[in-house]
């Protein structure tokens, strides 16, 4: 039970380098090496899987939960009216609302996680 708990801790460093790769395919297809770059994203989550840090966990969780919160503050903007975007983006945010979420819950999982005693 407990090796289970341990790496149920780590669900959402793994979320995040999972989004990472699929946005570094993404742009790659169209880019081609100038998406190198954002794979650079990912090292702060992989080092949290290969030796954790309080200090680094705490860090990732606060940028990513104002980051999530920014995003999601904009999806419901959009959702209210109060900002009128184009169809293009409309179908973007309907289709990213399940992204949005999840990002807020794993920040906030990660903020859990770096409050915690023993990590």
């Amino acid at each position: 039970m407990v090796t289970v708990y341990k790496y149920i801790k780590q669900i959402p460093y793994v979320y995040f380098i999972s989004i990472i790769g699929y946005w570094f395919t993404m742009v790659n297809k169209e880019n081609g090496v100038l998406a190198h770059p954002i794979l650079l994203f990912g090292i702060p989550f992989l080092w949290q899987l290969i030796k954790p840090s309080i200090r680094l966990n705490f860090s990732l969780g606060i940028i990513f939960v104002c980051l999530s919160s920014y995003i999601l503050f904009a999806y419901l903007s959009d959702l209210l009216q109060i900002i009128n975007f184009s169809e293009k983006i409309r179908s973007l945010l309907f289709y990213g609302g399940t992204l949005v979420l999840s990002n807020m819950t794993m920040s906030l999982w990660i903020v859990k996680n770096s409050t915690n005693k023993v990590f």
